[in-house]
C-alpha cells in the first residue's frame, strides 16, 4: 500500500510500538559503548552502531559511513587504550530514538588528555538500541 503526500508516493508502514528508554537507559549506552573502547576489540565497538550508521570522528576529518569505516577508525583510536568520561550531557527522547549530546573527554594511556564535543543518535533497530549518528569534535582551543 502506498500514500500519497504532496504528490509522493511513500510506503505505508505498519505502526510501530515504541520502546521503552529513558534519560538513566540513554546514561547507559554511553557506559555501553565505553566498556567497548577499554575492551580494545574495534569489533565489540562496531556492534553497537547500525549498519548504516554515519560517525563523524574525534581524530579524523574522514566521515565513516560503513561499518568497515568505523572499524578502521576504532582501530587505531583503541590502540591508545581511551578511557572516555561524560563531562556534560543534554538527552532528549522521542519515540524509537533518543539523543545525548554534551561534552565528554578521553584519557589515554600515555597519559595525554582529549577533550571533545558529542552527539550520539540511537535507534531502536532489530530489537535493540544501535547508534545511528556519532559526531565528536575536538573542544575549540583544544
Amino acid at each position: 500500500m502506498l500514500l500519497l503526500w504532496l504528490g509522493w508516493a511513500l510506503p505505508a508502514r505498519a505502526a510501530e510500538a515504541c520502546a521503552p528508554m529513558d534519560p538513566r537507559g540513554v546514561a547507559q549506552l554511553f557506559d555501553q559503548w565505553n566498556s567497548a573502547l577499554r575492551s580494545g576489540d574495534p569489533d565489540q565497538v562496531v556492534s553497537l552502531y547500525s549498519d548504516d550508521a554515519l560517525l563523524l570522528p574525534t581524530l579524523s576529518s574522514q566521515p565513516r559511513t560503513s561499518p568497515a569505516g568505523i572499524r578502521d577508525y576504532f582501530t587505531g583510536f583503541l590502540a591508545g587504550e581511551p578511557q572516555g568520561h561524560i563531562d556534560s550531557r543534554s538527552i532528549q527522547l522521542s519515540c524509537n530514538e533518543a539523543m545525548a549530546a554534551g561534552t565528554y573527554s578521553f584519557r589515554f594511556a600515555d597519559v595525554h588528555q582529549v577533550q571533545a564535543r558529542y552527539t550520539f543518535v540511537y535507534v531502536f533497530n532489530e530489537g535493540r538500541w544501535q547508534i545511528q549518528h556519532h559526531h565528536s569534535s575536538l573542544m575549540p582551543g583544544a
